[in-house]
């Protein structure tokens, strides 16, 4: 049995700024790792960086410019490694829903509740950022 995250919420701003600030490193680093380099097309690689020991990797799985991202961990930790996350986006009501996953998790283990409690405090700062332009330093990001 694998265990999931799922969050959404609105984002009120256009479906471009929210596609780009989930798949484009200049804006990815806004509010998610401190370094980031990667192409938002199927089967490219994405590098996510934390800090030198957490130093992950990811592959595009599926992407459709401006309607949704989705990556599948390659390295990382072996909590991480088996799953896939990703962003779907919705025009609503003069916004953006934004429906996230983080799915195939081996574990409902300490690892698995905190980064759910870390998805949402980043994900929480990724509708700040898009909303307000506010960028949470990267050593206070949970």
């Amino acid at each position: 049995m694998s265990h999931s995250i799922y969050f959404n919420f609105m984002i009120n701003t256009d479906k471009f700024s929210v596609y780009r600030a989930v798949s484009e490193p200049e804006h990815l680093v806004n509010w998610w790792p401190l370094k980031c380099s990667g192409v938002p097309k199927v089967g490219e690689e994405y590098n996510f960086n934390f800090t030198d020991q957490y130093d992950w990797y990811a592959e595009v799985k599926s992407v459709q410019e401006g309607e949704y991202i989705h990556y599948k961990m390659t390295k990382s930790d072996k909590d991480w490694n088996p799953t896939t996350f990703g962003f779907d986006l919705e025009e609503k009501n003069n916004g953006i829903y934004l429906h996230f996953f983080h799915e195939d998790w081996p574990e409902c283990n300490t690892h698995f509740k905190h980064s759910s409690f870390c998805w949402a405090m980043l994900l929480k700062g990724l509708k700040d950022y898009l909303e307000n332009g506010i960028i949470v330093p990267f050593k206070d990001r949970e």
